[in-house]
């Protein structure tokens, strides 16, 4: 088989491939294995250009004894790294004097190996929201069986502050199935029609007591008219509750709360027509290191502080997958001393 057959064989190939011959001279490479390489990889020894010693070790294996192989290659192009599966096949009758190839294929696995440490993060990570509780729970029970035994007042203290770490376990099990349940609903389109000015109010009536017991007042601001969209009123109720009760808890210092909504005829993050639904507090604000990050599972801008108020690291996750399904958007922008604005953007029904 001629080199240029081989070139477009390879041509064909959807994935980055390349020949190495019995020289050691990489004979043959498409362009996407120029991209990954260089593109001046092709005839010269393979040794210079891969570099990497699992590679060599595969390739100078499968040129000796002829037996498949697959290994890793790790790749970088200037902004992250690509972790690639490497098949190694034996090709006969190619190369110089037809004493054959190793033909090797490149396959980009980093999604694979993101999900996989992704899985393993948030088992980590909930084992470690529980065993805090936990560990208390047990703390407490061996002391209200020994020392505490007969002491009243130790046992109402300590009875207290188990029944605060088992519903801490209880939030945290029900964010957890309710993260489950969004994200498998994330891709199923709502299809009942709700009024979000309806949601909105029916929420805030919901938190005005937490908001009166921190001494906090809502300054309410939407249209007249009913603002109509398709969603799943539960849900958005759910994520109006999640937006407005971090507001009260984490920005009540400022005394008050705004909850605003506009809508219009073109949304330019959706490019159609839109809501806006912002949540505004006037506390202490967030630092924007944190604001990328403010979605993720139990990240927390301030962890003590929000574990002390009851939070499971959850809820904004829960927000996004929600937002996610309806199709919108959230931005969340903030200062330090100038408080907080959540903004959600819905897609809305015109003329309804």
């Amino acid at each position: 088989m001629g080199d240029d057959i081989l070139d477009a064989l390879l041509a064909a190939i959807p994935l980055p491939s390349l020949a190495i011959d019995s020289t050691e001279r990489i004979i043959a490479a498409n362009t996407e294995a120029l991209t990954l390489i260089g593109q001046q990889a092709k005839g010269r020894n393979y040794v210079t250009i891969l570099r990497q010693p699992a590679l060599l070790d595969a390739i100078e294996a499968t040129l000796t004894d002829r037996t498949p192989r697959t290994t890793r290659y790790l790749s970088n192009d200037g902004a992250q790294d690509t972790t690639l599966r490497v098949s190694c096949r034996p090709v006969r009758d190619v190369g110089q004097d037809g004493a054959g190839a190793v033909l090797l294929s490149f396959e980009d696995v980093s999604h694979v190996e993101q999900a996989g440490q992704m899985r393993r993060d948030f088992v980590a990570n909930v084992s470690h929201e529980l065993r805090t509780p936990l560990t208390a729970l047990m703390g407490f029970i061996e002391t209200l069986r020994g020392p505490a035994r007969d002491d009243a007042a130790a046992s109402t203290r300590f009875l207290n502050i188990m029944q605060d770490e088992a519903e801490r376990m209880n939030r945290l099990v029900g964010d957890l199935m309710s993260l489950n349940r969004v994200e498998g609903d994330e891709r199923v389109r709502p299809t009942q029609s709700v009024v979000l000015n309806d949601v909105l109010e029916s929420t805030l009536r919901t938190l005005r007591p937490l908001a009166s017991e921190a001494g906090v007042t809502f300054d309410i601001q939407m249209p007249d008219t009913p603002v109509h969209m398709i969603g799943d009123s539960d849900q958005l109720k759910q994520v109006f509750t999640n937006l407005t009760e971090n507001a009260i808890k984490y920005g009540g210092t400022g005394g008050r709360i705004t909850v605003k909504m506009t809508t219009s005829p073109r949304e330019a993050a959706l490019r159609a027509p839109g809501a806006r639904v912002q949540v505004i507090d006037y506390g202490p604000g967030i630092d924007p290191v944190h604001l990328p990050r403010l979605t993720e599972r139990f990240y927390r801008a301030d962890d003590h502080r929000s574990r002390a108020l009851g939070g499971t690291g959850l809820g904004l996750a829960i927000v996004k997958h929600i937002i996610n399904r309806h199709r919108g958007r959230l931005r969340v922008e903030s200062e330090l001393g100038e408080g907080a604005t959540f903004t959600v953007i819905l897609p809305v029904q015109e003329n309804v």
